[in-house]
């Protein structure tokens, strides 16, 4: 029960995350506009994986102990993805599709 009277008590707090706009990607920092205008935010990612989101993206920003970072960008719908199916795409149109089936497509094609 904790948690409900935390979430209660936090949910409208001037630290809550936010969603804002990449205005600018470089380095390992973005510029983002959100509830505040934040320069210079460290991107959160998985381990083994690295990215710059896409300028115009709409990303989330989250307050932390050390300070705001950008937690990463909301995902586009997809039709063409099954539930539990993942797709690694770029800006300028390469992908690679991990289907339920155990198939991998690179750029629509299947790869084995």
């Amino acid at each position: 029960m904790w948690i409900s009277r935390y979430v209660t008590e936090n949910s409208f707090s001037k630290d809550s995350a936010s969603v804002g706009v990449v205005r600018a990607a470089g380095g390992d920092k973005v510029a983002v506009s959100a509830t505040n205008e934040h320069m210079s935010l460290p991107v959160a990612v998985p381990y083994g994986i690295a990215y710059k989101p896409a300028v115009g993206s709409r990303s989330v920003v989250l307050p932390t102990e050390a300070g705001n970072i950008c937690l990463g960008v909301l995902g586009e719908a997809c039709d063409e993805l099954q539930p539990g199916e993942l797709m690694l795409y770029s800006a300028g149109g390469a992908s690679i599709v991990l289907k339920n089936d155990g198939s991998v497509l690179i750029n629509g094609r299947a790869v084995q």
